[in-house]
């Protein structure tokens, strides 16, 4: 009990000597997700929805933030986990997992996965509800390389919509990202191109790679590796028109993950890789 007791000390008095420029540190996340690319929470829980990207089992892992370890596992039927790249939140307790990675904008077979009150569900197995869809403007599979522009790793559900965010792809980078509107609803859908939103010329620290809103205000969090794009005050869903305050965080990793703590912070994780990252963090948006 020592020995844990003081290598325990020891981590924090680590992490807290780190500078995570205009993070603070929360966590160390488990092993388990090594290479979380999505998290999400409740406002009335305090559990953070966590996820896994390709080549991982298609299981939703409950982290417990009163205790800062493992809960729930949820493995999700007939979802295989070819590219799951974000979550998403509706009002009703419904959490949404997003398997459309889709690096080489060659996938047919994209989808967004329904799990109904997920803290209730005491069964190991669930079985969701799918929505399928196709891009509007897709007609190649794959397009050609400057059309490379249907990777999405952001997304969340507004207004009985899912609004998806690409990680640009193309051989010339530009900072856009398009925007598409998804009707959520199950079955086959088509996911209508409605607008673009310029992040930076960067491409290794402009990608968007999470996207969240707070359901309450309708503010929007958009993460690359290092910046936070906070837009508020747009009209409907014309999100790119609307005013934006681009936040450098100040600390680079492979950040794939951001959701609402409350309506002026936000959680951000970022993947292990080499010995550096797979921790949680804060943010305040208040600047």
């Amino acid at each position: 009990m020592k020995k844990i007791t003081y290598l325990l000390v020891l981590f924090l008095t680590q992490a807290s000597c780190q500078d995570f420029g205009k993070m603070e540190f929360v966590a160390d996340l488990p092993g388990k997700v090594n290479e979380i690319s999505g998290i999400e929470k409740f406002p009335d829980q305090n559990v953070l929805w966590t996820i896994n990207d390709s080549r991982n089992p298609p299981e939703l892992y409950a982290f417990d933030l009163d205790r800062n370890k493992m809960g729930q596992t949820i493995r999700v039927k007939d979802a295989p986990n070819i590219d799951w790249e974000d979550l998403a939140i509706g009002p009703d307790g419904t959490l949404y997992v997003g398997n459309f990675g889709n690096n080489l904008s060659n996938r047919t077979d994209l989808a967004i996965y329904a799990i109904k009150n997920p803290s209730a569900w005491e069964k190991r197995r669930y079985e969701p509800v799918t929505t399928s869809f196709v891009f509007a403007d897709q007609m190649k599979f794959p397009p050609k390389e400057k059309d490379k522009s249907y990777d999405v790793e952001a997304f969340f559900y507004w207004n009985d919509h899912f609004y998806l965010f690409t990680r640009n792809r193309a051989k010339k980078y530009d900072g856009t990202s398009k925007i598409y509107r998804l009707p959520a609803q199950p079955g086959e859908q088509t996911a209508a191109f409605i607008g673009e939103f310029k992040t930076c010329d960067d491409q290794s620290d402009c990608e968007i790679t999470s996207a969240a809103i707070h359901h309450e205000t309708g503010k929007i969090v958009l993460l690359s590796y290092n910046k936070v794009w906070v837009i508020t005050d747009y009209m409907n869903d014309n999100f790119a028109h609307g005013k934006v305050n681009k936040i450098k965080l100040g600390h680079r990793s492979q950040k794939e993950s951001i959701c609402f703590k409350n309506e002026n912070e936000v959680y951000i994780a970022d993947e292990r890789s080499r010995g550096v990252g797979g921790n949680l963090y804060s943010l305040s948006l208040d600047e």
